[in-house]
């Protein structure tokens, strides 16, 4: 199978000959930067250089997709909210939303998203599509990701004013995620036009760690199965933090498959979903690819096979600046033990 094929018969449940190596998250490694000769601020700005470093990541780890874009800002900056690039410092930084909205009565959201997308660095996201789908004759999945309703509320307002809302303000924090709804929808739609794989929703703040079960049911999901319902490209519903509580509703938010990051007892929740749904996780990406010694990697990869995942995936992004042994041990590991059936998805 190419690994486009293998990445598209996955989120079927088609039998694979080897479970698939990607993920919905940036996985854009310094190696790939460096070969290209430039500086990490550069491909956020440039649509070719941003989808240049994705494929070339790929390539370089034997990858079979790349996702872009890498930050969380680009919505808000189109929003007019701005953006801090840090194009002078030498270190990795993603840029960040230097201005937020202060208040409810500050918000000034529009009728309609479908005008941004020739604002701020829009077109670069859309630029680095193009580039990836026609990369080495569109061999690689490529998939995209948009910050879920609540979360990307928290790139334009101060989360806490939400929240404080929800018990004094209701109707108007309730229209204000119905906005961003509606604008998550708008962005991946126009994703989906554009022949990405797979989009990742990625509404990370909002796991148990911030919100109760209860409000996460009321506040969250009715958005999220929007936004699910809208879309027909495969669909990953991601969520970082502490999700055990909500694994179930996770699943029953109509996305293909659930995506958890470290915190979650993946044993518990295959049991939770059942072995029809695809699962996905769930190691540390910093600690695994950058922190610990090569040597422990392949035992970090072989516990989210045993645990029920269906494919192994970073809990968040990877961190750029990952060492280049343990990024090889974690490739290598999936390849390994990648080769028998999963609970949703059989082998050839």
């Amino acid at each position: 199978m190419t690994p486009k094929e293998r990445v598209q018969k996955f989120f079927k449940k088609e039998p694979l000959d080897q479970m698939p190596l990607f993920s919905g998250m940036g996985a854009v490694t310094i190696q790939a930067i460096e070969k290209m000769g430039v500086r990490f601020p550069e491909i956020h700005t440039d649509g070719e250089l941003m989808g240049q470093s994705a494929m070339l990541s790929a390539e370089m780890w034997d990858m079979d997709g790349a996702v872009v874009p890498y930050d969380m800002c680009i919505p808000a900056e189109a929003m007019g909210r701005g953006v801090t690039l840090y194009t002078d410092v030498e270190d990795i930084l993603y840029p960040t939303v230097p201005t937020k909205w202060a208040n409810l009565d500050e918000a000034d959201l529009p009728d309609a998203y479908d005008h941004l997308f020739s604002e701020a660095r829009m077109p670069v996201v859309d630029g680095a599509i193009k580039y990836a789908l026609d990369y080495d004759g569109g061999k690689y999945a490529v998939g995209s990701w948009c910050l879920g309703p609540f979360t990307l509320a928290g790139q334009v307002i101060e989360l806490d004013v939400l929240l404080k809302g929800v018990a004094k303000d209701k109707k108007r924090v309730n229209d204000f995620l119905a906005s961003m709804t509606k604008y998550v929808i708008t962005m991946a739609k126009h994703y989906e036009s554009l022949g990405v794989d797979y989009i990742s929703i990625r509404e990370m703040g909002s796991g148990t760690d911030l919100l109760s079960p209860r409000m996460w049911k009321t506040l969250i999901k009715p958005n999220l199965e929007q936004v699910f319902d809208a879309l027909s490209v495969p669909t990953v519903n991601h969520i970082c933090g502490g999700t055990d509580l909500i694994v179930e509703m996770m699943g029953d938010c109509g996305a293909d498959a659930v995506s958890v990051d470290q915190k979650n007892n993946v044993v518990e929740a295959r049991q939770k979903l059942g072995d029809d749904t695809l699962l996905l996780g769930n190691f540390d990406p910093y600690k695994t690819l950058v922190q610990i010694d090569s040597a422990e990697v392949d035992a970090v990869i072989k516990e989210c096979v045993d645990n029920g995942v269906d494919a192994v995936w970073p809990g968040c992004d990877l961190w750029p600046d990952v060492k280049a042994e343990n990024m090889q041990a974690y490739v290598d590991a999936v390849h390994n033990y990648g080769k028998a059936a999963t609970p949703a998805v059989g082998r050839i």
